[in-house]
């Protein structure tokens, strides 16, 4: 018999396996895949960490979130600075002096302002994603920068998506192409599985094990469940399934030592298929003789496909609520993470949520469980 069983080996439900195990609870964790660490997988090919379900790269501004997943690996120094292609003309991202100097010459952060002022088409309220960005930035970085790539993103045409898709638009009038503002940014020196497996260290892990086809068996095993599937999958999809956006990814052997130079190359406009692709040895300042690169296509998600963006328009989020309304009269089940609680979470985000939800769940009884008590 086990204190918790958690469904799920990603990095949500990794926290909480390892939380609960470090009080001395007896944790079960199953996976319908065949690895753990969920998209966060890292696969070792040719001596290079291979981001299996697109890139992950660490960063956060929270020093004690740092320190935290400090104690499972060692960071390296990466900075993620990519690169957009648009037919074959190169843009630093994010946008930044670099940028407006390869699209328009411009040297100065006043002539670059000048030529974004020129450009925007003011609107008080924008009705739809393509006004929101043509109003805060204008036609040259909109249609370059923008539009294919979103629109492959979403399946969508960004007259169709909601301005809330990019609230802000990111402007830096400096030379930095360090597309994130956090001081604590790296990769795992060892990989990500490595990460998950010293956080499940001393729990009992099942893979290849679909949970939803055999609850019963599983939930008669343990007191308490925390479920980091998706909400509506749980319940068999039966008020209707929520929208995502899913991914499908090509990897690549080639054998060359450097494919493109950089890790991340974003293909910005609409007629190649795919949105980016990574070269994995690149977050690790990798020097095989080798390379792996893995090419990114969005794709539309049904039952059974692995979803990865939830469309968080109103008529997902009135449904959503409904699902939120019956998981939170489950008195065993819990739901965490992305899939559970239908939403994007940052890495940063998803390790600050499990920790708060844990406590929030089970500290009073853990307390009382690390002097004899059980998780209820």
């Amino acid at each position: 018999m086990y204190d918790l069983l958690v469904v799920g080996s990603g990095l949500f439900g990794s926290v909480v396996a390892f939380e609960a195990r470090r009080r001395g609870k007896r944790v079960l964790v199953v996976d319908k895949r065949d690895h753990l660490g969920g998209n966060c997988f890292t696969q070792r090919i040719e001596g290079i960490d291979v981001h299996r379900y697109g890139a992950h790269i660490f960063r956060t501004s929270d020093r004690a979130i740092w320190d935290y997943l400090r104690q499972f690996c060692e960071f390296n120094h990466f900075v993620n600075s990519p690169v957009a292609n648009y037919k074959g003309e190169l843009y630093n991202m994010p946008f930044n002096m670099n940028t407006f100097n390869q699209l328009w010459g411009v040297v100065t952060p006043a002539e670059a302002r000048a030529r974004i002022e020129a450009q925007r088409v003011p609107c008080a309220s924008p009705r739809n994603l393509e006004e929101h960005v043509l109003s805060l930035v204008g036609r040259d970085v909109y249609e370059k920068l923008v539009r294919g790539y979103t629109e492959k993103q979403w399946g969508r045409p960004c007259t169709e998506l909601p301005p809330s898709v990019m609230r802000r638009i990111p402007l830096r009038f400096t030379y930095d192409n360090n597309y994130f503002n956090d001081p604590y940014q790296g990769i795992p020196m060892e990989g990500y599985a490595v990460v998950m497996q010293r956080m499940l260290e001393g729990c009992e892990l099942r893979l290849s094990t679909d949970y939803l086809a055999h609850r019963s068996e599983l939930d008669a095993l343990a007191d308490a469940v925390v479920y980091t599937g998706a909400i509506d999958g749980f319940y068999g999809y039966d008020l209707g399934p929520l929208e995502y956006r899913s991914l499908r990814f090509e990897h690549e052997t080639l054998d060359v030592d450097n494919y493109q130079g950089v890790a991340v190359m974003n293909f910005n406009d609409a007629d190649t298929p795919y949105t980016r692709i990574i070269e994995h040895k690149h977050f690790a300042f990798g020097t095989q003789p080798v390379t792996v690169v893995s090419r990114e296509y969005p794709a539309g998600w049904q039952p059974g496909d692995d979803p990865y963006y939830p469309i968080n328009d109103r008529r997902n989020a009135a449904l959503y609520a409904r699902y939120r309304e019956r998981a939170d009269a489950q008195s065993r089940v819990r739901f965490g993470g992305r899939l559970g609680e239908y939403r994007y979470y940052d890495m940063q985000d998803t390790v600050k949520s499990a920790l708060a939800k844990y406590e929030e769940w089970f500290g009073a009884e853990s307390d009382a469980g690390d002097r004899g008590g059980r998780i209820r």
